[in-house]
């Protein structure tokens, strides 16, 4: 997806990513690491109302952590990335902790506001089907050490629905993805 500002902006170093803090309420985690930056009030609320409106949020920001359900949390944390323009958004295993219902709401959501604001995104997912689903290109690795095992240019139009899922050109890059996997099981 394409890109948009800076790579080194201030993040919440020493917290593991995508946590959130407990004690403060899912919109004070969203406006954190804009305080870090230094970014006045105003504009940390017009950048969050703006977050708001792309993720077409349905939820109340005004509760705690532990409060919302995990793809409420994961939102939160999404939304926290992405609160600070970054460049580029890397995430480790976005959807790994959510039910396959709310994975599918949330890719939607994620390429909606990627596409909207010009973030490329890098993601690593164990999830084959969410990697082609998500990607523009796909960097496919063997097991340990990690070496690449093949690139592959997704060419599917956006934006990308759950019907994406059973079209012919998914289905074939889905094959050969597995196919280019069990070679590198039988190689190591």
């Amino acid at each position: 997806m394409p890109g948009g500002t800076a790579l080194a902006k201030p993040g919440l170093r020493g917290s593991p990513p995508g946590a959130l803090f407990p004690w403060q309420r899912a919109i004070d985690n969203i406006h954190y690491p804009l305080k870090l930056m230094g970014i006045a009030r105003p504009e940390r609320t017009r950048r969050i109302e703006a977050l708001v409106t792309g993720f077409d949020l349905k939820f109340d920001l005004h509760r705690y952590p532990y409060e919302l359900p995990g793809g409420q949390q994961q939102t939160v944390s999404i939304m926290r990335s992405l609160v600070i323009e970054p460049e580029v958004l890397f995430r480790d295993e976005p959807f790994s902790a959510l039910d396959y219902e709310m994975t599918l709401i949330m890719r939607d959501q994620l390429q909606k506001v990627l596409v909207a604001r010009g973030t490329t995104a890098v993601l690593v997912s164990h999830d084959l089907e969410e990697a082609i689903y998500l990607a523009d290109k796909l960097l496919l690795l063997t097991r340990r050490p990690s070496r690449i095992a093949e690139y592959l240019d997704i060419p599917l139009a956006r934006p990308r629905s759950p019907a994406t899922l059973t079209d012919p050109e998914f289905v074939r890059i889905k094959a050969h993805a597995l196919d280019v996997f069990q070679q590198a099981v039988r190689g190591s």
